[in-house]
């Protein structure tokens, strides 16, 4: 699968003033993909849209609120702390829409709530993916993702990544077209990792690499190892 067949979607980045979100919307722009940048604050969005700017020249970027940032967009990534999650969903129903893709990036982490980060809060719904989909409007299609990928290399171009991403969801379709994007970025590969309830897994890996990280001070992230070729067909 080249993900560059495609045309590049409209993307907004809900969190992206965070690490993890200013790294993707930095590597997704410097893959071609025009970034909206979603904050609670439009102030705040466009100084990180700035910012972007500042670092990548090229790349296309556009600081908003959050509920503008999703309304143009074709694919929403949610990457906000956990404890803003349900809030930040609750914001976005007026402007999410049938068809969107919404790629949830949120870790229930300890740390949200000034715990450990190497601790995972209990979800009623079983991960922070199934909260997404138990509360996003009808027809918005929920897959989760990225929860492996470490920050501070996505946030400096010239850090190799060679890792895999594990992509849950409940539709084929939604996977391969979250994997068209995600994979635009050089050095990551997208795995089906199953159905949506699995996330409550892939989650919590995020908890175990903070641990490993910070034992041996490194960036660490997953590789599967025995499958050549994803397939997606």
């Amino acid at each position: 699968m080249d993900p560059t067949d495609a045309p590049a979607p409209q993307t907004a980045v809900i969190g992206g003033s965070g690490a993890l979100g200013y790294g993707l919307a930095l590597r997704l722009g410097a893959a071609g993909v025009p970034i909206r940048i979603g904050s609670r604050d439009a102030t705040r969005g466009a100084d990180v849209a700035a910012k972007l700017h500042e670092a990548l020249p090229a790349g296309r970027f556009s600081g908003h609120d959050n509920a503008e940032a999703a309304r143009e967009a074709d694919v929403v990534i949610l990457s906000v702390p956990f404890r803003n999650h349900s809030d930040t969903l609750t914001d976005l129903k007026e402007a999410l829409r049938a068809g969107q893709l919404l790629i949830d990036a949120t870790v229930p982490l300890a740390a949200a709530h000034s715990g450990k980060a190497t601790r995972m809060l209990g979800v009623w719904q079983g991960s922070a993916a199934q909260q997404a989909e138990e509360m996003v409007p009808e027809g918005v299609r929920v897959v989760s993702g990225l929860h492996t990928v470490s920050a501070d290399s996505l946030s400096h171009l010239d850090a190799g990544l060679d890792q895999d991403v594990l992509v849950c969801g409940n539709k084929r379709a939604d996977k391969r077209e979250a994997a068209l994007l995600i994979e635009r970025i050089e050095g990551l590969r997208c795995i089906d990792a199953g159905r949506l309830e699995m996330s409550r897994i892939t989650e919590s890996l995020t908890a175990l690499l903070i641990a490993v990280n910070s034992r041996h001070k490194v960036h660490a992230g997953i590789r599967i190892t025995g499958l050549s070729t994803p397939r997606w067909d």
